[in-house]
């Protein structure tokens, strides 16, 4: 899911394997992380660098230093040992607040004089997948009514979220949820018993839709805004996740033979869903995991919701990345295409790791938000290219185990 927290939850138990520079190997950064590894290269190396509106990207940056420049200056940045002290990054936000807003050849610039990229693989692969992401546009109401009776749902008071990285740092970025019985952490109900009812008694109703299926796809997009019939829109964040592990339906689909592999995509997925209402809820019932929304203030047109870093995202230069593996808030160089729905062309750019997803596993995966409402759906909804990924460090930092 990409819940995007946006949010979004991934549950497991780390095995970490860290290993030393050689002194005699030429300069190449080790082995970080279960198979990931960084080799430093020059930002010569990035095909079409810097791409696509490297000031967009500054911008996307910029607003992350706030929580940056609060942070303890000798903590390591992200809980990662390869990324850094926090105080080599606060001097690059210091840098970059200083540097012009809007102009592209000053935001080249800033990245080249402050950073330095190094290239991402897992157990030797640079290929990964590269997923969009969106916020969708609904029609609701504050009220039920016979039009809009399919209910979001706001976070239940009796579910415990635990950050596990808070009891030991090999599970930093890990979290897991649940209900409390008998002095226990249970699973917490799934998606079938909670849009059966099961927890209509405690009230937490926040708006009402007219479209179940549109509410799936806002639950995996983990937020969005919702028409009233008023004609104002209401905006919706993530607030959290039911911990049940994300299950793609897309992938019971392809096993079905209901959609050939090539051919899933959110689009195809939906027309699925609504050539089927009879089968519909069966479906969306194999995905067990539930996202819990609250309302949101409103924003710029140009803003999306905010992302796990709690910083409204934006759009083409926001990434939603495995925290296990990244530090949030560090900028990212994207190599990658537009799916060719819309014409398959390359997509680089700076990106920044902002958010976070349940589908989301692995070095070299990335979701990119895309934008608001249907123009952006027909980016997001078919994208899954193949790309690749760098990780931009503060200059002096040298990655170690």
């Amino acid at each position: 899911m990409r819940v995007n927290g946006m949010g979004r939850l991934r549950v497991g138990l780390a095995v970490i394997g860290l290993f030393g520079l050689l002194s005699c190997a030429p300069e190449r950064a080790p082995e970080i992380d279960r198979g990931m590894a960084l080799e430093p290269v020059a930002f010569a190396d990035l095909a079409d660098w810097p791409g696509t509106a490297p000031s967009a990207g500054l911008k996307a940056f910029v607003a992350g230093c706030g929580r940056i420049e609060k942070a303890d200056p000798s903590a390591q940045f992200g809980g990662k040992s390869f990324a850094g002290i926090i105080a080599a990054w606060q001097d690059a936000c210091s840098v970059a607040r200083s540097t012009p807003p809007g102009d592209d050849a000053a935001a080249r610039l800033f990245f080249e004089e402050n950073f330095r990229p190094f290239a991402i693989t897992q157990d030797g692969e640079p290929d990964g997948l590269i997923t969009g992401y969106y916020e969708p546009l609904l029609n609701g109401s504050p009220t039920p009514t016979a039009r809009f009776r399919v209910p979001l749902h706001a976070r239940p008071v009796d579910l415990v979220s635990v950050d596990l990285g808070e009891f030991s740092p090999d599970l930093q970025g890990r979290r897991i949820a649940g209900k409390v019985v008998d002095g226990k952490l249970t699973l917490y109900p799934d998606r079938a018993a909670i849009d059966s009812g099961v927890l209509a008694s405690q009230q937490l109703e926040l708006l009402w839709v007219d479209d179940p299926v549109a509410k799936f796809f806002l639950q995996i997009q983990g937020s969005g805004r919702v028409r009233l019939p008023d004609g104002s829109v209401q905006r919706v964040g993530y607030a959290d996740q039911n911990g049940r592990l994300y299950r793609p339906i897309g992938r019971d689909l392809v096993q079905a033979g209901e959609i050939s592999q090539d051919q899933i995509s959110l689009q195809t997925i939906r027309a699925w869903l609504e050539a089927h209402p009879e089968r519909a809820d069966e479906l969306m019932w194999k995905n067990p995991s539930y996202v819990f929304f609250r309302t949101l203030p409103d924003l710029a047109d140009d803003q999306g919701a905010p992302g796990a870093l709690g910083i409204p995202l934006t759009a083409g230069h926001s990434l939603a990345v495995d925290r296990s593996f990244w530090p949030l808030g560090a900028p990212m160089w994207l190599d990658t295409s537009y799916p060719p729905e819309v014409g398959g062309a390359p997509l680089r750019t700076v990106a920044v790791a902002q958010d976070t997803g349940g589908a989301i596993k692995g070095a070299v995966r990335a979701d990119l938000f895309v934008g608001v409402g249907p123009p952006a759906e027909r980016i997001a909804g078919p994208m899954k290219s193949g790309g690749r990924l760098w990780i931009l460090l503060p200059n002096g930092i040298q990655p170690v185990g």
